[in-house]
């Protein structure tokens, strides 16, 4: 690629939230995109998006849990431009249930798409990587793959998963000149959580406080440009790792706490698969709404209330009162 050239750039993910996000950032750059999600038409809208901010866009249907299919858009991206220069693995499903009570098939499924997902994409773009004698990796993770949390197992296996992947790769593929970049981001506004499989019959809602998907955009499209391997993105959840690595009973009784009384409300939600087996036929928005004035102070307050239970509990305990 010579340096007037835009680089070429696939993007997994690409219908809603970050993907959608990162599409639309590298398309103001005039960067060269391949897209990719499971839905065509999503796919067709969000390039076309990019197309009128000025970047030559391709849309790619494509299910990263089928091998086959990832090694496809890759032969498509260099078909189309020559080369691929970033490739973003960040396609992602997530499901809400007991690990006893989610059905195999849905844990199977969470794994094969965020865990496994990258790692075909990983199989499928090294080889031109190494043609080219060089290229970036970027990998969204997550806080999770840091720390644990009830009820999302699956989600958490992935993400602890994908994250010793990528150390593993960033250490085999030294001094190659392929970079392998990993964004760590918290809780983010995107519509995951709608779209998440629900099987505790309780209505879910996120962890605040919630991040915009712009600041994810952004670390990703800065990412092949550091020198550092991995980014959070979320200073106040990015503090439970610490928690978590000195603390850990604290870590786990707060996260019990947590999701009982503020990711889990109420009763009477609707037992479903979410779109992990199936994807939505219309591209879903860069944000899901958990931003709104309204929710993050009432998520606010139930978070406070919730960790000064834990406090008081805790302290009544240790005092013996």
């Amino acid at each position: 690629m010579s340096l007037a050239e835009p680089p070429v750039v696939v993007i997994t993910g690409a219908s809603s939230g970050i993907g959608r996000a990162t599409a639309r950032r590298y398309a103001r750059r005039g960067a060269r995109l391949v897209l990719a999600s499971r839905s065509e038409p999503a796919l067709e809208t969000v390039a076309a998006e990019c197309r009128e901010l000025g970047a030559h866009a391709v849309a790619v249907p494509t299910d990263v849990s089928h091998e086959g299919q990832v090694r496809a858009l890759a032969a498509s991206a260099v078909n189309e431009y020559g080369r691929i220069d970033v490739w973003v693995g960040n396609a992602g499903v997530f499901a809400y249930g007991s690990f006893e009570h989610l059905p195999p098939k849905l844990f199977r499924q969470v794994l094969e798409t965020n865990l496994m997902g990258q790692v075909h994409g990983a199989r499928a773009v090294l080889p031109y990587f190494r043609r080219q004698g060089a290229g970036t990796l970027v990998i969204v993770a997550s806080i999770y793959s840091r720390v644990g949390s009830p009820v999302i197992s699956p989600y958490v296996t992935s993400k602890w998963g994908l994250l010793g992947f990528a150390e593993c790769l960033r250490q085999e593929l030294r001094g190659s000149g392929i970079r392998v970049r990993v964004v760590l981001p918290g809780t983010i506004d995107t519509p995951i959580y709608q779209h998440a499989a629900n099987v505790t019959t309780r209505h879910v809602r996120p962890l605040p406080p919630a991040s915009s998907p712009e600041r994810v955009a952004r670390a990703i499209v800065r990412a092949p440009r550091r020198r550092r391997f991995s980014t959070y993105v979320g200073r106040v959840q990015k503090t439970t790792v610490l928690v978590h690595d000195v603390a850990p009973a604290v870590f786990d009784a707060a996260s019990s706490v947590m999701v009982e009384r503020v990711e889990l409300r109420g009763e009477g939600a609707e037992v479903t698969p979410g779109t992990v087996h199936e994807a939505p036929g219309v591209a879903g928005p860069v944000t899901g709404g958990w931003r709104s004035r309204g929710i993050r102070l009432l998520l606010g307050a139930v978070a406070a209330a919730a960790l000064s239970a834990l406090l008081i509990g805790r302290r009544s305990a240790i005092t013996g009162c």
